[in-house]
């Protein structure tokens, strides 16, 4: 960008702007005619900038720089209309301050290209994300107005000329940081910063505007041309980076948050401490008008962030919740996994370790089922385990998958006579056939049960469940076998 042609060009022509308006100081009438002539290639390239912008991008980002290069070419025309005027008419009916038509095709341009700003989509922004927007818009805009307020408007000034532009401009910058933040930018950062530069000079030569009659300074002219060089260099910059960079207007990631609300009751705050020393007068009115209004707007945004948090936050709860249940449970059947269910049993020893038994449950045939009917089929049969095991156990009880066909259920508060209830009533429920893959299908089990003894620990209490299930398959399956000693040989034999 450094090397380009044009926008050395268009600094080489402030330089040469700002030699004359020094040079031209003791003639008044010149200095006018070379502000407003030398407007006229900035507006130019401005146009020509935006056009060539237009012209690489799609969508809605070709919609923007098209009316912005109809924006640029409004400019141009209300600036030629008045830099001919300068030459023809009388000295002393026209000013910087600009005539009727110019300042018609200006105003007009401007509020363009901020609501071309405010409006240019977001895709993902929800209904309470446009409400913060336009909320965050309206304070700023404010804090515009009560700056102007304050410090630009003089007598024998046009008062909502002044406050209108002074707002325009500085809500033109808060729109244009706004885009940047957004993450779907219709320009590069680069081009951005160039253009929102321009509004808050435009800003600050609202503020420089001297008494009536009073004659501008050199500076001045140069402070109030200096916007039109670099809005001209904001597509000047993009066209530049598009030579380069195969996607120029790459979305970019959205900031959640956004300080400028407070940053437009800081300035009223300003405001108000300034003009409070002089008593109270308009001025000082009009301050706490615009700092109740801004008030007002960010405590609307505030409940807008409100909204949005207690929704996020019952969000992170149904994930937490959902993060837990996958966690806890097994994917298949819905009962609680291996990790759980051991949890669960050390806690039930702790709580009541006498009146704490276990069953483990072992299907069997359950691999002659997936090769004769496919996984899908073994899937459907450990389905209606599951459902039948949640029919079986009482309340309270917790049945669990451990992977394959190993079930385990914990009996709280039972002894042994009760878990073997539980076994028969769950030997009798998997007794009725169910329809797998179209054909009826019994789910036989082996189940072994063990008590809690006083003492015992979780691996314990479910080892001797296992050796009793184990017992209860060589024993010819089907069945239920209650642990007793001398179990383990017919285990390890198994």
């Amino acid at each position: 960008m450094r090397s380009d042609p044009l926008i050395g060009a268009a600094v080489a022509w402030m330089v040469i702007a700002a030699i004359l308006f020094f040079a031209l100081q003791s003639w008044t009438v010149w200095q006018v005619r070379t502000f407003w002539a030398f407007q006229l290639p900035l507006d130019a390239l401005f146009a020509y900038c935006s056009w060539r912008v237009s012209r690489i991008a799609t969508g809605p980002v070709r919609r923007f720089w098209l009316i912005l290069t109809g924006v640029s070419s409004s400019f141009l025309i209300g600036d030629t209309f008045q830099t001919v005027l300068t030459f023809v008419d009388e000295p002393g009916t026209w000013s910087t301050a600009g005539g009727a038509v110019q300042s018609t095709f200006f105003a007009g341009g401007l509020v363009v290209v901020v609501v071309a700003m405010l409006l240019h989509p977001h895709p993902g922004r929800s209904g309470r994300a446009r409400l913060a927007f336009w909320l965050d818009s309206a304070s700023v805009l404010v804090a515009g107005a009560v700056m102007a307020w304050c410090f630009a408007v003089r007598p024998g000034q046009a008062l909502f000329t002044t406050l209108g532009l002074a707002a325009a401009a500085i809500t033109a910058c808060f729109a244009a940081v706004k885009l940047i933040l957004s993450g779907n930018a219709p320009m590069r950062r680069s081009a951005a910063i160039s253009m929102m530069l321009a509004g808050a000079v435009t800003a600050i030569g609202v503020f420089m505007e001297p008494a009536a009659g009073a004659e501008l300074p050199p500076y001045v002219y140069l402070v109030r041309l200096m916007p039109s060089m670099l809005i001209a260099l904001g597509p000047r910059i993009q066209v530049t980076i598009a030579r380069f960079d195969p996607a120029p207007f790459a979305d970019r990631r959205r900031k959640p948050y956004s300080l400028l609300p407070y940053g437009a009751i800081a300035l009223a705050f300003v405001a108000l401490v300034v003009v409070m020393p002089q008593g109270v007068d308009f001025r000082l009115w009009g301050v706490v008008v615009g700092l109740g209004l801004i008030c007002a707007l960010v405590a609307g945004r505030q409940l807008v962030a409100f909204h949005d948090n207690t929704e996020l936050i019952e969000q992170l709860r149904e994930h937490e919740t959902r993060l837990r249940r996958q966690a806890l449970t097994d994917g298949l059947t819905g009962l609680a996994n291996r990790t759980h269910f051991h949890e669960q049993v050390e806690a039930a020893l702790a709580a009541d370790p006498v009146q704490t038994s276990v069953l483990l449950l072992d299907l069997d045939g359950f691999k002659q089922v997936n090769d004769t009917f496919g996984h899908a089929a073994g899937d459907e049969l450990l389905i209606s385990v599951a459902d039948k095991m949640r029919t079986a156990v009482r309340d309270g009880d917790l049945p669990a998958r451990f992977g394959g066909d190993e079930f385990g259920i914990l009996l709280r508060g039972c002894t042994g006579p009760e878990a073997e209830e539980t076994a028969q009533r769950l030997l009798d429920a998997l007794a009725e056939p169910v329809d797998v893959a179209g054909a009826p299908i019994t789910a036989n089990a082996s189940i072994g049960a063990a008590a809690a003894e006083p003492g015992e620990g979780v691996s314990a209490l479910i080892r001797r469940a296992d050796v009793a299930m184990y017992a209860a398959k060589s024993a010819g399956k089907g069945t239920w076998k209650r642990y007793d000693t001398g179990m383990e040989s017919v285990a390890s034999f198994h």
